[in-house]
């Protein structure tokens, strides 16, 4: 079974599809087999991933009116192992033109169980909403990771999003569990960053990530060039951010027996099922 992980934030602008490509990236660049599933509208992390001409009619808008399945509509990408499910600006019009359709809240999930086994991680850039796409999201997930911005007002929001993933939990999904909490755009200079940090690790504790994603203009000039950061300045303090990151969240999905060494090229002739080794933390007070 793959690892499902939706990464969220009701708030923008906190690094949500960096991290998706990015995060994906180093993952299917450790050996695993890697789907990402683009459901924010603007579509950044398929053009970040050198996907841009799609063609009509096969899209995540078209797989939820039943015309295409989700496996019909995956693409490859630049990164090897690495494919993607691209988004189109149609989904905006999704809720709406669905309604009150019984069993919207898992149409994804139904498309993902006639592919998960061929993916070892399947990855979901949500959009910066609690909508239907979101719900879709956690709905289809097994875990969530929640990039926290070290700026002013970082955890604005965070209670909406924490009563969305109880809600989640408490209706269709039960589950449904948090990964963890990062904190993206650190600058270890300001003690702004610092507080921030201190702020996440006090509300979280132990589902803080130790990773810190630095502020760095290369993850934000990688997706113009259609490239991660992986392939764009594998050497920058941002790719070695990333790097970090993944190998933290093998481990985690592994389970405490798992080393880095696991997440490492060699696990590519010998990538088996993750469903038994899946671990998550359910959300506090839920």
């Amino acid at each position: 079974m793959s690892a499902i992980i939706a990464i969220t934030n009701q708030k923008g602008g906190v690094g949500k599809t960096t991290t998706a490509v990015n995060l994906s990236s180093y993952l299917a660049g450790f050996g695993y087999k890697v789907l990402l599933i683009d459901f924010d509208p603007q579509g950044n992390a398929t053009s970040g991933l050198g996907v841009e001409e799609i063609e009509e009619g096969k899209d995540l808008f078209d797989m939820f009116f039943g015309r295409v399945t989700l496996q019909q509509i995956v693409r490859p990408t630049v990164v090897p192992l690495l494919s993607v499910a691209p988004s189109s600006r149609d989904l905006v019009g999704v809720e709406i033109e669905l309604g009150k359709t019984p069993g919207r809240e898992l149409i994804l999930k139904s498309q993902i169980q006639l592919l998960h086994e061929e993916y070892d991680f399947i990855l979901i850039d949500c959009p910066p909403s609690s909508g239907l796409l979101s719900l879709n999201a956690m709905g289809a997930a097994g875990q969530v990771m929640i990039p926290m911005q070290a700026e002013y007002y970082a955890l604005e929001g965070l209670s909406a999003l924490l009563e969305t993933i109880s809600f989640v939990q408490e209706t269709f999904n039960p589950e449904l569990s948090i990964l963890g909490v990062f904190v993206t755009m650190y600058d270890g200079r300001t003690n702004l960053s610092k507080q921030v940090l201190d702020e996440v690790t006090e509300h979280f504790g132990e589902l803080t990530f130790k990773t810190l994603i630095p502020r760095t203009v290369r993850l934000s000039e990688c997706p113009s060039h259609g490239l991660p950061i992986s392939m764009y300045e594998p050497e920058g303090v941002g790719a070695k951010g990333y790097e970090s990151l993944a190998k933290e969240v093998v481990v985690r999905v592994l389970g405490d027996h798992a080393s880095e060494s696991h997440a490492s090229e060699s696990h590519a002739s010998e990538s088996g099922s993750l469903g038994s080794s899946l671990s998550g933390r359910q959300v506090a007070n839920r």
